[in-house]
């Protein structure tokens, strides 16, 4: 889209008509004296009748310089106007969402269940589904807290996912050394980290296997604190219910021996949820948990925000510099081959 920034100076070009009319005026003034024959008058001055023919061609050729002169003023007053064309350009802004991963590590998640994992543990499993979570954000800012009988924070927020990916990697049992499952205590952690970041969309996902039985903060009660803060919390029962396996060291080498695993409280951790607008979800084995995980990457989404913005490209060089040109064209013609004798 052409416009013009200063579009009054193209009311100069009115006076076009009137340099037309007043160098035609000035032509018709001076012009030729009419003789019915001139050859005797060349043939008494000497010169001949083809240089006699001459003079009226380039007399008519002086026209062209008035022309050049139009030309170059026409372009000079578009250059004061300013063409400018338009640009719309596009800006994009992401919204990231604030991702607080809260992962269970107390010893129940070093048990083996088999229609969970086969024969690797809880949290083996977990954590390969977590990084693939985590390797499938954009724009996002994930953190990891980890808990047992007590939590303590992993990686705090962060766009680095190589470097959050290598903490969780490294993350085992019994890097928390209180035992215990502190499931309120966990939360209430994850909010101290998260709780004034300046992300619209904040939101934690807990995994545990069991029940909180360690910490003074019940798990409703930290839901409840979410809930003011306007922080939505997805919670993740993990494993089956029934005889689990876990790894004992005797006299022969490493062995598995059958227990009975620790129910999860589902109902808890559903109050947890519901508490904070988010959802439970329980996986029986790993096709299951990594669709969850796919769920709630589809439910929190990063926003995309379009913006357009106007922009002005100047276009006036395109009619100045053709307008000098044209100025050093007539000073080069009026001196040289069109060049008015005294």
């Amino acid at each position: 889209m052409l416009r013009f920034a200063s579009p009054v100076y193209l009311l100069l070009l009115l006076l076009i008509p009137y340099l037309v009319y007043r160098y035609r005026r000035q032509s018709g003034v001076i012009g030729p004296l009419v003789f019915s024959d001139v050859r005797r008058i060349t043939r008494a001055l000497g010169i001949s009748d083809s240089s006699s023919a001459a003079v009226p061609i380039r007399h008519r050729a002086r026209t062209l310089l008035f022309v050049l002169r139009t030309l170059m003023i026409i372009l000079v007053i578009i250059a004061l106007a300013r063409p400018q064309s338009e640009l719309i350009t596009e800006e994009v802004i992401t919204h990231g969402v604030d991702i607080l991963l809260l992962v269970d590590i107390s010893g129940s998640m070093e048990l083996i269940d088999q229609p969970f994992g086969g024969d690797r543990d809880r949290l083996s499993i977990t954590k390969e589904v977590v990084r693939d979570f985590i390797k499938g954000r954009e724009n996002d800012r994930i953190g990891l807290v980890v808990y047992a009988g007590e939590a303590y924070t992993r990686s705090p927020l962060t766009v680095d996912y190589g470097i959050l990916t290598s903490f969780l990697e490294k993350t085992e049992i019994g890097d928390v050394t209180e035992e215990g499952t502190a499931i309120g205590l966990a939360i209430a952690t994850g909010l101290s980290r998260i709780r004034h970041t300046e992300a619209k969309n904040k939101v934690m996902v807990l995994i545990t296997d069991g029940q909180n039985n360690r910490g003074e903060i019940t798990p409703v009660d930290a839901a409840k604190m979410a809930e003011k803060l306007g922080i939505k919390i997805y919670t993740i029962g993990v494993g089956t219910s029934g005889p689990v396996f876990a790894r004992y060291k005797s006299f022969f080498g490493p062995e598995l021996r059958r227990v009975q695993g620790e129910e999860v409280d589902e109902k808890t951790l559903r109050e947890v949820a519901d508490t904070t607008g988010g959802k439970y979800f329980r996986a029986l084995d790993r096709e299951g948990l990594e669709a969850i995980f796919q769920e709630i990457s589809s439910l929190e989404k990063s926003e995309i925000e379009t913006k357009g913005h106007r922009r002005f490209q100047e276009l006036f060089p395109y009619a100045l510099v053709p307008a000098l040109l044209l100025f050093l064209l007539e000073i080069i013609l009026a001196n040289t081959r069109l060049r008015k004798l005294p």
